[in-house]
């Protein structure tokens, strides 16, 4: 990260010096969607070697690569049409990754930092004229890790104004990712507000909890209610939020999702602790299976939603299987395939998006 940064202001000065000193480069947009999908993407890096395009979602529309140098020392390159949704990207800059300079809009992942750029034409996920949430970087002290941590907490439309309570859903992120990104390149607060004005979903307070702790190694580990993780859930955040929030603090307005490690960690925490949660949802991560439940009279009364999904470019064979078999012991389980998409955002957003509706339906 402080290497890219280090990197991103040696490129500034370095324009700046050969273009005359302060304000006299060139002033360049970046990026610069058009109307057909075609993106521009540009960075003044005069005294540069190379200059490359890298995304993480975008290669199979966008095709990101090589970068071209004018005479003024800018590089650019246009891909496209670019699906409609929102992509992370950065410029490798002789061999060092950059976040870009022009473009205020970042999304945080693990251990890094990239740009983001939307491009519009995903009704369900765009920024509409509808009522907005909001959403806080909640700083908070983990008793149970005995260091700080951080957490996004979506509230709706509405929440600052009134006295009510709201139902609670806990959403949580890839091995890849870190609390921010539900929020950012995930959209998960657009995704809810477009909802909610449509009356498609109930109004719910989000938590978007920081999956990885220092005690494992990264946090990827998620042994059966044991790993540190779980510890800093159960013994912290849902306290925390309780305790600072309008939520309805009981069994039928609690849900828990996640996708991959997210989704390995919902299975955790949900089984050990059914007493607790009404929805579970798995997004690219795993399957709870029949043999997997010691009460399934009491796991059929209680879990009112059972969502599991995948990418249609993912193997979601098994975790279909044991939907239909969760089906026939007669849990409401449900399994949605998102069409032409693999292990990414693509998936994760349109999982959101199926599964938010589901959630607290009295």
């Amino acid at each position: 990260m402080l290497a890219a940064l280090l990197t991103t202001a040696f490129v500034t000065l370095t324009a700046k010096a050969q273009f005359g000193g302060r304000g006299g480069g060139p002033q360049v947009t970046s990026p610069e969607v058009s109307a057909d999908r075609h993106v521009t993407f540009r960075i003044v890096a005069p005294s540069a070697q190379t200059v490359r395009l890298a995304s993480s979602d975008m290669g199979r529309s966008g095709q990101p690569g090589a970068m071209t140098k004018s005479t003024n020392g800018t590089w650019e390159v246009t891909v496209g049409p670019v699906d409609p949704g929102f992509y992370r990207y950065n410029f490798n800059v002789d061999g060092v990754a950059v976040i870009d300079p022009r473009n205020p809009d970042t999304s945080e992942s693990n251990g890094n930092t990239w740009s983001l750029v939307g491009v519009p034409g995903a009704d369900y996920m765009d920024t509409k004229d509808v009522p907005h949430g909001a959403v806080a970087a909640v700083t908070y002290y983990s008793k149970s890790l005995q260091y700080f941590r951080r957490m996004r907490i979506y509230t709706p439309p509405g929440y600052e104004d009134g006295q009510g309570k709201f139902p609670v859903f806990y959403l949580l992120h890839g091995a890849g990712d870190c609390d921010d990104s539900w929020w950012t390149v995930g959209r998960a607060g657009f995704i809810l507000d477009n909802l909610i004005a449509a009356k498609k979903a109930k109004p719910m307070i989000i938590v978007m909890p920081a999956g990885h702790t220092r005690a494992t190694g990264g946090g990827r580990g998620a042994g059966p209610g044991g790993d540190a993780f779980s510890r800093d859930f159960n013994e912290d955040i849902m306290p925390y939020v309780e305790s600072h929030y309008r939520v309805i603090a009981d069994r039928a307005d609690r849900a828990i999702a996640g996708l991959s490690m997210g989704g390995m960690q919902t299975r955790t925490i949900s089984l050990a602790h059914l007493d607790k949660f009404s929805h579970i949802g798995l997004l690219s991560g795993g399957s709870i299976a029949p043999s997997d439940i010691s009460d399934m009279a009491d796991f059929k009364q209680n879990v009112k939603v059972m969502f599991v999904s995948y990418g249609s470019r993912e193997n979601g064979a098994t975790a279909k299987a044991n939907v239909e078999a969760l089906k026939q012991a007669g849990v409401n389980s449900v399994y949605y395939e998102s069409p032409n998409s693999a292990h990414d955002w693509v998936t994760w957003r349109r999982s959101l998006l199926q599964l938010a509706p589901l959630l607290f339906q009295k």
